[in-house]
């Protein structure tokens, strides 16, 4: 019998008793997440990726819909910062304790400050990542809220 993973971020859900689903597919290596969108058949308004971000002296989380792109200004302005920037890949593991395609606000190594996009405030569920890769979880905006204690603001690039 295959020995069922249980991310951080799931352990975090149980304990603060948020409900939540766990879809687990095959995943050997980074894929992004438009593709497990795909995959799972899921619409994209609804699957959620998480940004990592350096300020001045601190890191912020940005979650944002996988097919869209996050607003540094917005973003900035979001969190009091003049400016931030994405921070380098190969610090992502360093910085969060998750790995790039497996990375979740829910659970990082620190309680770093968290935005979500606005829209998310209108959906019945949304999917992030579960913390590990081939894991996504479906819950309720306002429960990704709480866990993460994050906001939500407008922080994506408008399209034209």
């Amino acid at each position: 019998m295959k020995k069922e993973i249980k991310t951080n971020a799931m352990r975090i859900l149980e304990r603060e008793q948020i409900p939540f689903a766990t879809i687990f597919y095959e995943c050997k290596e980074f894929i992004d997440g438009i593709t497990i969108a795909e995959q799972l058949q899921l619409p994209y308004e609804e699957v959620y990726k998480t940004l990592v971000t350096k300020g001045k002296k601190e890191y912020f989380v940005f979650v944002i819909p996988i097919a869209e792109e996050l607003d540094l200004k917005k973003a900035a302005k979001s969190v009091g910062e003049k400016a931030v920037e994405m921070i380098p890949v190969k610090e992502i593991q360093k910085v969060t304790g998750y790995i790039r395609g497996g990375c979740t606000a829910v659970g990082m190594k620190k309680q770093f400050q968290t935005v979500i996009e606005k829209s998310a405030e209108d959906l019945s569920y949304m999917y992030v990542s579960g913390g590990a890769w081939g894991v996504q979880l479906k819950l309720r905006p306002e429960d990704y809220k709480k866990a993460c204690k994050g906001k939500y603001e407008d922080i994506i690039v408008k399209k034209e």
